[in-house]
């Protein structure tokens, strides 16, 4: 695709990573080139245990390549402490997981305004900007209950909104829809897209859901922690 050739947001050459368990060493990623282009939206396929979640692990910034490298908007995320890439993280991109990792005792507009507190952005702005998301994605009257009072797919919109809160330029997202059932996952789903659409951002989606994936302007397929060359394409 030529928008990922002349814009890279996102780069990984060679990517390798293995794990030591029971005495022995694992390898879950076996040389993975990637190139995402700035505004695109690629899905990564496969089967349990091919390595996607691993993959965005390593993008996100949360755990280290044993070989290779990956580079963020020309940022070398093996070069940055652990510090700077959870600072790169909170500044540039957004994170949505399959478990919503919402904090229990915060209500739905809170848990929003979480990374904008982080971001130490002014309380006046953060507040009406957190209303703003969770009216979008149509929690306006569920903003002061908690994660415990709301359904699965009310939490999943709670996360979406989280997510999009700091603006960020990258949106990684790990089987968003998991945890729903069939109906309540594809209006997530839609929701995702747009907000992904009207905010220009650059997404990377892990699911084992073709028709998920089907969404995306790309597809790639991991197989056994290698990138099929014959299971991607320009969707």
């Amino acid at each position: 695709m030529a928008k990922a050739e002349m814009s890279p947001a996102i780069l990984a050459e060679g990517v390798v990573r293995r794990y030591r368990t029971a005495g022995r060493e694992l390898t879950v990623l076996d040389g993975v080139d990637l190139t995402v282009g700035t505004g695109e939206f690629i899905a990564v396929v496969g089967p349990s245990g091919s390595g996607k979640t691993t993959l965005l692990a390593l993008l996100a910034g949360l755990d280290r390549v044993t070989q290779g490298r990956i580079v963020v908007e020309g940022r070398d995320l093996g070069a940055l402490t652990e510090d700077e890439r959870a600072e790169f993280r909170l500044r540039r991109m957004g994170l949505v997981f399959q478990t919503f990792h919402l904090l229990p005792t915060l209500t739905a507009l809170e848990n929003v305004l979480v990374p904008l507190e982080l971001l130490g952005r002014d309380g006046t702005h953060r507040r009406r900007w957190g209303r703003q998301l969770l009216e979008r994605v149509g929690l306006g009257s569920r903003m002061d209950h908690l994660p415990g009072e709301l359904s699965g797919g009310e939490q999943q919109r709670v996360g979406l909104a989280r997510a999009f809160a700091g603006e960020p330029a990258i949106l990684l997202a790990d089987e968003p829809t998991g945890n729903l059932d069939r109906e309540t996952g594809r209006e997530v789903a839609e929701l995702l897209q747009e907000l992904n659409r009207e905010m220009g951002t650059t997404l990377v989606l892990v699911t084992h859901d073709l028709e998920l994936a089907s969404r995306a302007e790309r597809t790639v397929r991991l197989r056994a922690g290698v990138l099929d060359r014959n299971g991607g394409g320009s969707g």
